[in-house]
């Protein structure tokens, strides 16, 4: 659904069904990344640890986490750490389309923060 939403708002969406997959289509496409939208709770390795990889290869992307996990301390802990953007689901098409707006929008933040 989230995919459907930001096609029909303008944007390309690169969808991966883990975080390997992720990391794999990172390295592959050619064009900018301006976003990468992530679960915290994935599969095969969190959200903070496939933003910290891509970060790794492209430090120019923008990073907005999501879960539905908000009372786990552990979770909510990796994005508190990084003064990361977060969106909490369940969330509304206008929720998210204003939050990845917002996210892009926002001053890119200081190398090494």
């Amino acid at each position: 659904m989230t995919k459907l939403v930001l096609t029909r708002t303008g944007y390309t969406v690169l969808e991966a069904a883990d975080g390997l997959e992720a990391l794999a289509l990172v390295e592959k496409y050619r064009e900018p990344i301006h976003l990468l939208l992530t679960d915290l709770v994935m599969p095969h390795m969190s959200g903070r640890e496939v933003a910290d990889r891509v970060l790794a290869l492209r430090p120019d992307v923008r990073v907005l986490f999501m879960s539905g996990y908000t009372e786990d301390a552990t979770v909510m802990r990796s994005v508190e750490s990084a003064a990361a953007h977060f969106l909490h689901k369940p969330f509304t098409i206008a929720v998210l389309t204003q939050k990845v707006r917002a996210v892009l929008d926002a001053p890119a933040a200081a190398p090494g923060t």
